[in-house]
């Protein structure tokens, strides 16, 4: 017979709240865990779905590496030249970055294209950094190690679905806790938050990277708390205040919550309380909406806007929530440019950057710049060999970090030559990544306040590499 938690973490992605009971959560405070949340700290995880191109993203700026990378880019860059206004990817057009650590590439240069500029303003005065060619991997290995079968490598690479996954969960599409979700765990185990509702938040839909053993996470969508609309419609209102039945409303209610019901079914009765418990948290987000003064703050009207917007709007309301630590997952598609890249890119980059610029000036305006950290992930980077007007499936990718704590105006990892057949090509130009997500994730959550060995719990891959914090954040 199945298992009845097992039933019910499977089927959890259809429901607001996901997640399931375990041992941990039966111990309650019994400081299983140890991490430390003496004061608020977020995370937000900016995911970019369909896997944006590393090399359109970070440019080379010095001649000669620019040259090169032009040579194997010609179609690609004739088509940016055809833009109206002329090429953003000229390289007299580039922004170049000088960042604090440039001696350790010698005489190559990089750039941000001019949509990234306002990421390139936050770069430059020390709250943004850049992490290159990361990716996921079980171990380190190299592309001859790669290609010989010397070393395991992540299973179903290049696979969007798959990809997303293990960038978020450590295991391809399946997989039911996201690491998250498990720095959540640690934190919530150690009592950071009063009430664990609003601990792990998405305003992109349910998604396995908020999923732990305790932490349930909350769906919140650009226009606020959902609401039932048969409960908050305004022609229902009107019409239960002209029959001046208020009791209607409220039995109205208690029959979506299933209040008082009697089942015998196990599954039912649990459902029934996961909907009870949703109409619990969203009242108490609403209210806390409504008690807490609005922020000011303007985003763009974008849909990376928006959700940026919402999260900052939760983070508004943190005390009166209850909450020590927070995990956020705000997702951004279109980044599959197979066909039409120069078309897309720009636009796809333009909105992100200013968001970002948006939602780190929120955390000004709220007096929690060094207490909340973003950072961007995505499936995978793409191949230097251009496929038409766009390019393929990749590996290893460079990602930005934002935020008061990050220890800005650097470059950590590596940025791999804008060529073939070096040591980091596994084919047309696909990396393998220099550093593990897993190593990305552990520098993030030993801010946060996991322990060594939480985070090895945690991401248990981690144990493959020596160096485990990258030194990014303060």
């Amino acid at each position: 017979m199945m298992n009845r938690r097992k039933f019910l973490t499977s089927t959890a992605g259809a429901l607001s709240f996901a997640g399931s009971t375990s041992m941990l959560s039966m111990l309650g405070n019994s400081k299983a865990y140890a991490a430390d949340v003496s004061s608020y700290k977020a995370i937000v995880c900016l995911f970019l779905l369909g896997g944006q191109d590393n090399y359109d993203t970070i440019l080379p700026y010095d001649q000669a590496s620019y040259d090169l990378y032009a040579s194997h880019r010609t179609g690609l860059l004739s088509d940016y030249e055809a833009l109206p206004g002329g090429s953003t990817r000229a390289r007299n057009r580039l922004k170049e970055l000088t960042p604090a650590n440039a001696a350790d590439f010698g005489s190559r240069k990089f750039a941000l294209p001019e949509a990234l500029d306002p990421l390139k303003s936050l770069f430059e005065s020390g709250n943004a950094a850049i992490l290159g060619n990361v990716g996921p991997l079980i171990e380190p290995m190299d592309s001859d190690e790669f290609k010989n079968g010397l070393k395991t490598k992540p299973n179903r690479l290049f696979s969007h679905n798959d990809q997303q996954s293990t960038w978020m969960s450590s295991a391809p599409e399946g997989a039911v806790g996201g690491w998250g979700g498990k720095l959540v765990d640690a934190a919530q185990s150690n009592g950071a938050n009063s009430d664990n509702f609003f601990a792990g938040i998405s305003t992109f839909g349910n998604t396995v990277f908020l999923s732990g053993q305790n932490t349930r996470q909350y769906i919140l969508n650009t226009q606020g708390p959902p609401e039932v609309a048969g409960l908050k419609n305004l022609d229902n209102r009107l019409l239960m205040s002209q029959a001046g039945n208020a009791r209607a409303m409220e039995l109205l209610e208690e029959q979506y919550r299933d209040m008082g019901a009697l089942r015998n079914n196990l599954f039912e009765r649990d459902l029934a309380s996961i909907t009870d418990r949703s109409f619990t948290a969203n009242e108490k987000f609403s209210k806390a909406l409504k008690t807490n003064p609005a922020l000011t703050t303007r985003f763009p009207y974008t849909g990376v806007g928006r959700q940026l917007k919402s999260v900052a709007q939760a983070i508004n309301i943190r005390s009166t929530l209850g909450m020590g630590r927070q995990v956020f997952f705000v997702g951004m598609g279109g980044f599959d440019t197979h066909a039409s890249q120069a078309y897309a890119l720009n636009g796809l980059q333009s909105q992100y950057a200013q968001a970002i610029a948006a939602f780190y000036q929120a955390t000004i305006d709220m007096g929690v710049q060094n207490d909340v950290t973003l950072f961007t992930a995505s499936d995978f980077g793409r191949a230097l060999v251009e496929n038409g007007n766009g390019t393929d499936h990749g590996w290893g990718s460079h990602h930005f970090i934002v935020g008061g704590a990050v220890k800005g105006n650097k470059i950590y990892g590596d940025i791999p030559p804008f060529d073939l057949g070096h040591a980091n090509d596994v084919g047309n130009g696909r990396l393998v990544p220099n550093i593990s997500v897993e190593q990305y994730a552990a520098t993030l959550g030993k801010w946060f306040g996991l322990t060594d060995s939480e985070l090895l719990s945690a991401l248990p891959a981690l144990a493959n590499f020596t160096e485990r914090d990258l030194g990014f954040m303060a």
